[in-house]
């Protein structure tokens, strides 16, 4: 039956997947439990899904430190933006998640790290311009945690929490940088219309985010986050918001990005629940 959900998954039949991971775990595997509350929390019910990892919580450390994070969230109001640029549209966010988020966030992503890449021709090839590891947070692993700091971003950009793309990790060791470049792809058909940022260390020289048109470089302390605008209002990429992340001098930098789209974005079945 896991299999039957997995292979499910695989196809996008995400109501198939979930019924047979709830029967896999009825049958006494509890990882095919978690993914079922995986996918009810992020796909079909939120509140239930809180519920399903409450249950699991007692049988599971990470399910535990989950829940934990959630429940501290439960009830904090969203920080206020602060425009720090209308051209292009910055707004900075101070405390947008708390060093506990940033600690989970980091550890998760660690064993997933690689480095950064880019799609050439059909094949991956590292990324001339991003000398950086990455690790991402796909449908399949976008635990309850994860999810509810997709929400909090969703709220804090004005969209839909299904507008995001899967949440990154971004580690720049030591002379890592992203050079000058562009989030919003020309000709893309459900453009990335937005970009979330959130510092998640400090204790680095260097790695600024520099936007050279309105020549600001900017740093946040753990947790602050950055929004920024990609595109104009008749959707076209707006140039003011060239930018790029500086060299860093000294020490790790690490980031969480995520991209949000014009519309709902369909995210690509990595093959492997887990």
């Amino acid at each position: 039956m896991f299999q039957a959900g997995v292979a499910a998954f695989q196809a996008g039949r995400l109501d198939e997947a979930r019924a047979a991971f709830f029967h896999a775990g009825q049958a006494g595997k509890i990882h095919a439990s978690a993914l079922y509350c995986y996918l009810t929390a992020s796909r079909f019910d939120w509140d239930e899904g809180v519920t399903l990892l409450r249950q699991l919580a007692p049988h599971r450390v990470d399910n535990a430190r989950q829940l934990a994070l959630i429940d501290a969230m439960t009830g904090a109001p969203l920080p206020p933006g602060e425009v720090l640029s209308e051209a292009p549209h910055l707004t900075r966010f101070r405390a947008f998640f708390t060093p506990a988020e940033c600690v989970y966030l980091a550890e998760a992503a660690r064993p997933m790290l690689r480095r950064s890449t880019i799609i050439l021709r059909g094949r991956e090839h590292a990324d001339p311009a991003r000398t950086s590891d990455s690790a991402a947070f796909p449908l399949a692993i976008e635990n309850p945690a994860v999810h509810a700091l997709n929400r909090r971003i969703a709220a804090a950009s004005g969209t839909d929490v299904r507008q995001g793309e899967p949440l990154q990790i971004l580690r720049y060791r030591q002379g890592g940088e992203y050079q000058p470049h562009f989030d919003a792809i020309p000709g893309l058909a459900n453009q990335r219309i937005l970009t979330m940022i959130v510092w998640l260390n400090d204790g680095y020289e260097g790695g600024e985010t520099h936007f050279p048109k309105a020549a600001l470089k900017l740093k946040g302390g753990v947790g602050d986050a950055l929004l920024f605008r990609n595109t104009l209002a008749d959707g076209k990429r707006d140039l003011a918001t060239l930018h790029a992340g500086l060299p860093v001098i000294a020490g790790e930098k690490r980031l969480a990005s995520r991209w949000i789209r014009a519309t709902s974005f369909q995210p690509e079945y990595d093959g492997n629940p887990r």
